[in-house]
């Protein structure tokens, strides 16, 4: 019961953490960037702040960036160990058979999961999407089925999928908020996507045919990280792009551009902004916690922790605002249990508390019987004698 205390306690603190950072220091104080497209956001990547927006819940058609949520459960598969890179997929007709971006596979023909994740996000191969999707849900519309249950557990509230590719449908949509929910959510938990998103030139079948990235700004955009681009006739130019620098990612999610070159511009300006304007600093007690004794334990005292690791987005310049206040047991009482609260430490910028982080202790300690206790005051009596 204690543990399942403890675990609400961190899940309520990161989330009070994550919200007063995008609602004092976010969107409310955003500049204006004079963006071409319909709709856009910028979010930091380790709190989830939404550090910019426009138009953010407009529902739009999301195009070939629907390939977000292909990518994420593919990846959630491969590191559950549901899926290996190195199996083998079997390309159907239907597969064989898409339209728009594709890398031309041929019906029967045999790629690696590796190969085809490559396909999918480097050039957006449609065919290596629905593969992808019929290998591991059996057909593409039970994967669909999943996107959406997947979209829902995210709180994409303004998403709905018909497809994994991103080609037009009635009722496929989503909003640049939401995409940009699920690439942190990609991008937070599975860093190895990486891998695939920042190759900017590959090949596949031993090198003859020859993969390009569609997101140029992987070359062209120092810290560029990934991660996918879109555009149909209908959702114009679209795109998700993640970027890091000193420690910081950004998402910089744009949604019907006017142009290809516009969204880039877009999403470069975004992405200068974020890195221009706001900082992650680690943040520690201001002195190394010192051990905790224990009042009747089978150990004499216990070593706190931290719970979590605190960083905390602020404004660049705002560094040196942030202070901490320690709360920490003078003693305890046996029975102590590992990962029993022992205190917090508060953090605040200018006075104003922005994180709580719970002080756990790192192990536990029993309650000393009676006969040990007794045995325990005699050992110390011989050695004072």
């Amino acid at each position: 019961m204690k543990k399942r205390i403890v675990s609400l306690l961190l899940a309520a603190a990161l989330l009070t953490g994550a919200a007063s950072a995008a609602g004092e220091e976010g969107a409310a104080e955003q500049p204006d960037l004079d963006l071409s497209a319909a709709s856009a956001v910028l979010m930091e990547k380790e709190t989830g702040a939404l550090l910019y927006e426009k138009e953010s819940h407009q529902q739009l058609e999301p195009a070939s960036v629907t390939k977000v949520m292909t990518l994420l459960l593919i990846m959630e598969d491969l590191d559950s160990g549901r899926l290996s890179k190195k199996d083998l997929v079997t390309v159907s007709a239907a597969a064989a058979g898409m339209g728009g971006s594709q890398v031309y596979l041929k019906e029967g023909e045999q790629l690696s999961a590796g190969e085809l994740i490559k396909c999918i996000a480097v050039v957006s191969g449609n065919d290596a999407a629905v593969a992808m999707a019929e290998h591991l849900a059996g057909s593409e519309a039970a994967f669909v089925e999943r996107m959406n249950r997947r979209a829902q557990e995210l709180g994409m509230k303004d998403t709905a999928f018909v497809n994994c590719t991103g080609l037009p449908a009635a009722g496929h949509h989503s909003s640049a908020y939401d995409i940009a929910l699920m690439s942190r959510e990609l991008i937070l938990h599975h860093p190895d996507i990486r891998t695939y998103t920042t190759i900017w030139m590959d090949s596949i079948r031993d090198g003859a045919f020859g993969l390009t990235n569609t997101n140029r700004l992987v070359r062209f955009y120092p810290g560029a990280t990934g991660l996918k681009t879109g555009s149909t006739d209908s959702a114009l130019y679209c795109l998700s792009a993640t970027a890091e620098r000193d420690g910081m990612e950004l998402i910089a999610v744009v949604m019907k551009a006017p142009s290809s070159a516009h969204r880039f511009d877009d999403a470069k300006a975004l992405l200068d902004y974020g890195f221009s304007a706001w900082s992650l600093v680690s943040v520690y007690p201001d002195s190394p916690l010192a051990p905790i004794p224990v009042l009747l334990g089978t150990v004499d005292q216990i070593q706190p922790q931290l719970a979590r690791d605190c960083r905390l987005l602020v404004r660049k310049g705002q560094e040196g605002a942030v202070t901490t206040r320690l709360t920490l047991a003078q003693d305890l009482e046996a029975p102590v249990e590992p990962g029993q609260t022992v205190g917090e430490l508060e953090v605040s910028v200018d006075g104003q508390v922005r994180d709580t982080v719970p002080i756990l202790a790192a192990q536990g300690a029993g309650r000393l019987t009676v006969p040990r206790i007794f045995t325990r005051l005699l050992r110390q009596l011989l050695m004072a004698g």
